[in-house]
């Protein structure tokens, strides 16, 4: 391997979704494929797959029934928990365009496993201009949830600029979350605030999960306000020139970022089960910008 080329890091996420993916009998090349297409070095893909299905057989070899990277009984207790409820467009009898608070937004697409649905037109252009603007100030380092402690932490993994607005900070902000709540059917005040994220060139979010782990030592204390992620809808604020998209590895898609879409997608249960695994591929020309809105199981204050 190459190694003065690889700068991607195998997280614990990628480990559990690379054993499940065995579990349910993919082919390894396939799982690989399903690594590059989202933006994984082919030889980090490969050496990330048989150390951890090693890992695992060894695991399984020595009678504890799971690899290292799993946690014990955290995928038994993941699967058999009770789905929760989860925000969902109305799209009965087919529908191509929903009126969500007075605006149209089409359905361009709709997957039930991951549950995932891309849609158009559901920000105007100069919204996403103003969005950008009133951002721009306040932009510093991505952070990302730290589940050991509760806390929030700077990650290798993601290689963004963000910041975040309070929930109805400015009447756009209010109008925008009005509009997402009429949208996936989801109550205001179980959003987080809107977070918009600026991705350079090179920069990237590898695979993750939004839910949090519930094996965490942190994730009690992260669940006091407004208990487990349930949903995300991630807003394009723009559209680069090149790079950029919105992956998810275990169902081998990828969504181009068009200024003014938005892809969401819901998660029932807090398992890589849910096929939810998903990242930003690097930016290989200009910037992307978005804007993420998490939507919670309770009221998040």
């Amino acid at each position: 391997m190459n190694t003065s080329a690889i700068t991607q890091v195998v997280t614990e996420e990628l480990r559990q979704w690379i054993v499940a993916q065995a579990q349910a009998g993919c082919m390894p090349e396939d799982v690989v494929k399903a690594m590059v297409a989202s933006g994984w070095h082919e030889d980090v893909a490969v050496e990330a797959l048989e150390q951890t299905l090693r890992e695992h057989l060894q695991a399984l070899q020595a009678g504890t029934g799971v690899s290292p990277p799993l946690r014990p009984g955290q995928a038994e207790a993941g699967v058999a928990q009770a789905a929760a409820a989860v925000p969902e467009p109305d799209l009965q009898e087919g529908a191509t365009v929903i009126l969500a608070d007075g605006h149209p937004v089409q359905v361009l697409m709709s997957l039930r496993l991951p549950r995932v649905v891309l849609f158009g037109g559901l920000l105007t252009g100069d919204e996403c201009d103003a969005l950008i603007a009133l951002a721009r100030p306040r932009l510093a380092r991505s952070e990302t949830v730290d589940t050991s402690t509760g806390g929030t932490e700077v990650n290798t993994s993601r290689t963004s600029d963000g910041m975040f607005f309070g929930r109805g900070e400015t009447p756009l902000i209010d109008r925008i979350e009005r509009r997402i709540a009429a949208l996936v059917n989801w109550p205001v005040e179980s959003g987080e605030g809107l977070q918009i994220l600026r991705y350079r060139p090179g920069a990237q979010y590898e695979p993750h999960h939004d839910y949090f782990d519930p094996a965490k030592p942190g994730t009690p204390r992260i669940l006091e306000r407004g208990g487990q992620r349930v949903g995300t809808l991630v807003m394009y604020l723009n559209t680069p020139a090149r790079g950029g998209d919105t992956v998810f590895p275990s169902a081998g898609l990828g969504i181009g970022p068009v200024r003014g879409g938005a892809v969401f997608f819901s998660y029932d249960r807090p398992h890589a089960s849910t096929l939810t695994l998903h990242g930003g591929a690097p930016v290989l020309s200009g910037e992307k910008w978005v804007a993420t809105k998490w939507l919670r199981e309770q009221s998040f204050d």
